[in-house]
């Protein structure tokens, strides 16, 4: 065999450790998916006496009942909001940065419900922010109202106070566990109207999909009238509708008027 030189032996070795083989390779092959015999009967065993000697019981925990029972306790807004804050059992919260909950006056007649919250609400905290809530504020100033208009202030909430991942459509389970928050708000406000704002909006208050065929047409919502209507975010990705979203603003205005 031809020997190799000390310097040239090293310079191999580095080389191969270069390349990841850090490891000699054994005379026989090695299973290393496969325990030693020795090793698996005590393993086996001491599963088998850690195991449980009867069935295990895995409480189930309602989160639509409690969250009742919660929301009903609440006898104002701030308890409202304070018992949202509490609510561990929605796995939205624990993704979310802040807990939107709601904005305007609450003495308003008008109370606005949104879908979910979208970034700019994540990070504000507040429902109608950013962009979309700079077009909502423009169309309801153009009736006279607006969160910040004194003698006709509206109140702006959404379906979930939490913002899913990704901006995903919240699933119905998520939806049915934040539900009795959204009606004891609804109560607490006690708005002579209500807008729904988007798919989601309509199909909790509702049970109704398809925006585009429900917006204009007025529905009952626990003992209240309700106007559904366009999101300002679809209002910015489909001007056309805007056409829409103004005759329902002149709707809504005319209701208001003979109320």
């Amino acid at each position: 065999m031809e020997s190799v030189e000390f310097h040239q032996a090293a310079a191999l070795l580095a080389w191969q450790l270069e390349l990841g083989a850090d490891e000699a390779i054994c005379d026989a092959p090695v299973d290393r998916y496969a325990l030693p015999a020795a090793l698996t009967k005590p393993a086996a065993k001491a599963k088998a006496e850690k195991a449980p000697t009867g069935p295990v019981v895995v409480p189930d925990v309602d989160g639509v009942a409690i969250a009742r029972e919660m929301a009903a306790a609440a006898g104002d807004l701030a308890g409202l909001q304070a018992a949202i804050a509490a609510f561990e059992h929605c796995d939205l919260k624990r993704g979310a940065r802040k807990m939107v909950f709601g904005d305007g006056s609450p003495a308003a007649r008008v109370m606005i419900i949104g879908d979910v919250p979208d970034r700019d609400e994540d990070r504000e905290g507040r429902p109608f922010v950013g962009r979309s809530g700079q077009l909502l504020d423009r169309m309801f100033e153009a009736i006279g109202m607006g969160r910040a208009v004194e003698d006709a202030p509206v109140y702006l909430a959404n379906v979930l106070p939490w913002r899913p991942p990704q901006g995903r459509d919240p699933k119905p389970d998520e939806i049915a566990m934040m539900q009795p928050f959204l009606e004891r708000h609804i109560a607490l406000v006690n708005p002579d109207i209500l807008v729904l704002m988007g798919n989601i909006s309509c199909q909790t208050l509702l049970g109704k999909r398809g925006i585009t065929r429900l917006r204009g047409e007025w529905q009952e919502v626990l003992g209240k009238p309700a106007l559904p209507m366009f999101h300002p975010s679809h209002l910015m990705r489909t001007p056309l509708a805007k056409r829409d979203a103004w005759a329902d603003l002149l709707s809504l205005k005319a209701r208001l008027k003979n109320a």
